[in-house]
């Protein structure tokens, strides 16, 4: 890639001020594919200049400006669709298959969205002899994780361009190859010098520089509810908007009227979607009690039919991202056993024959209490905890039995109880039978997973400020 060593700042490509760099490890093979340059403070001070300089005039663009902008940029962004999705392979070794179907095709949704969300956004309103107006909030700083990399830039980027608002984009180190060729896409659609900048660093430094600058006016985080954390403390004393989409322990109810071994399977393979690296993954299965040795047969063979490998080959599930992770991930699998749930497959090491990259063995665990680590920590890795329940009443009070709350699943033939068990659940996504994810729905947590929306018109609402104008009639 032409700039693998620059960051976009002010409509150019420039050098970083500091000299460290990221190893960007393929984890499929744990060979270097590039060096990454980390951004320092006095990058992230260029960029927000930038993006403060190019606001006045951008905030002032009509909605039809705009909206020819967003879709230039998704024309753009659909005939490097394919580029993407390989770019996705190599930085965090989602197996390609998924990365054309899902990966990439995430980062055309949300322009989709968004598009259609500027579409029908009336920003003016007369109420009496009030104008009620919404305004792009300002300088806004996106914050975003390696997991799904085309989903979380974009799902942030998109209704912000929309809005009006200027933007620096700081993508994970992890997995910055697919967003920086989004950056040179955002160039190339004509947007104005410093509207949209993009510098790569690590949390602490380029992220605490970002969330503390006083010339940033909001902050939108995807990521660990410990990053969530460390930003909401760091723009504190600024009193910016802080969105945070963050970690989740999503619970799924298999009732007892559900095609028990159907259910299962639909949840092994929802919780080892992107080898489990997703804040939604529904990694916590309640059944029946009298129902558990049914589920880890079930469960069992859905695991074991997930082959692991080179994510360009036809496998269903690649490497985890890094070293770091593997690490991770490896520490709560010998916790399960440690602790004394049943391992009804999987475990730690390696599957067999993989000797290098970062692989996982597809797990499950049965038995699970919820005094377990691996029934309370985010494990983020294609780990399952089968959970018994009594009744109802236990599998509701076992769900919100978590400092998160950001999705839960729900599998039953009787619908009308799925809608009643939804009302109580507390978190920001549900679904229920296995309906499909939708880009125009809002997303979000309760508790300890965030606050704020992000998808569609909720989205777009969240990088606007609500002004009201008296006397205006």
């Amino acid at each position: 890639m032409r700039n693998l060593d620059k960051f976009y700042i002010g409509g150019t490509w420039v050098m970083p001020q500091g000299k460290d760099v990221h190893h960007l490890i393929n984890p499929a093979t744990e060979e270097k594919i590039a060096e990454i340059p980390m951004g320092n403070e006095a990058d992230v001070n260029s960029a927000v200049a930038a993006a403060k300089a190019a606001f006045d005039s951008f905030s002032m663009t009509s909605k039809e400006e705009r909206l020819v902008l967003l879709r230039r940029l998704l024309e753009l962004y659909n005939a490097a669709y394919d580029e993407i999705a390989d770019l996705m392979v190599q930085e965090m070794g989602t197996t390609r298959a998924f990365s054309h179907a899902a990966q990439a095709w995430v980062g055309t949704a949300h322009l989709e969205a968004a598009i259609e969300a500027l579409e029908h956004e009336n920003f003016e309103e007369l109420r009496g002899n009030t104008l009620i107006s919404k305004e792009p909030i300002g300088v806004c700083a996106l914050i975003t994780p390696w997991n799904w990399p085309m989903n979380q830039l974009v799902v942030k980027a998109a209704p912000a361009l929309a809005a009006g608002c200027t933007m620096v984009a700081k993508p994970s180190e992890y997995s910055p190859l697919s967003s920086l060729r989004f950056a040179e896409l955002v160039a190339e659609a004509g947007y104005p010098a410093g509207v949209y900048n993009h510098v790569t660093g690590a949390g602490p430094v380029a992220g605490e520089a970002l969330s503390r600058h006083p010339d940033v006016d909001m902050v939108s985080i995807t990521g660990s509810t410990r990053a969530g954390i460390a930003v909401a403390r760091a723009a504190a004393d600024t009193v910016k908007r802080v969105s945070q989409e963050l970690g989740g322990k999503s619970p799924n109810i298999i009732l007892r009227d559900a095609d028990l071994k159907a259910a299962v399977k639909a949840g092994v393979d929802a919780c080892f979607i992107n080898v489990g690296q997703a804040c939604r993954s529904p990694t916590r299965m309640l059944v029946p009690a009298e129902r558990m040795e049914e589920a880890k047969a079930a469960a069992k063979e859905a695991a074991e039919a997930h082959s692991v490998g080179d994510p360009m080959t036809d496998v269903s599930l690649g490497p985890v991202v890094n070293e770091i992770q593997f690490g991770s991930i490896q520490r709560l699998i010998k916790a399960g056993i440690r602790e004394g749930a049943t391992l009804v497959t999987g475990g730690p090491g390696r599957p067999e024959g993989l000797n290098r990259g970062y692989y996982v063995r597809p797990t499950v665990f049965a038995d699970v209490t919820a005094d377990m680590t691996i029934a309370r920590e985010e494990i983020f890795g294609p780990v399952l905890s089968i959970m018994a329940y009594d009744d109802e009443e236990d599998a509701i009070s076992m769900a919100n039995d978590t400092v998160y709350g950001l999705s839960a699943y729900i599998q039953t033939k009787d619908l009308d109880k799925a809608r009643q068990i939804a009302r109580r659940l507390r978190v920001g996504s549900i679904w229920i039978n296995d309906s499909e994810w939708d880009a125009r729905a809002p997303f979000g947590g309760f508790k300890q997973s965030g606050n704020g929306r992000e998808h569609g018109e909720w989205g777009l609402e969240d990088y606007l400020e609500v002004k009201s104008t008296a006397g205006y009639a």
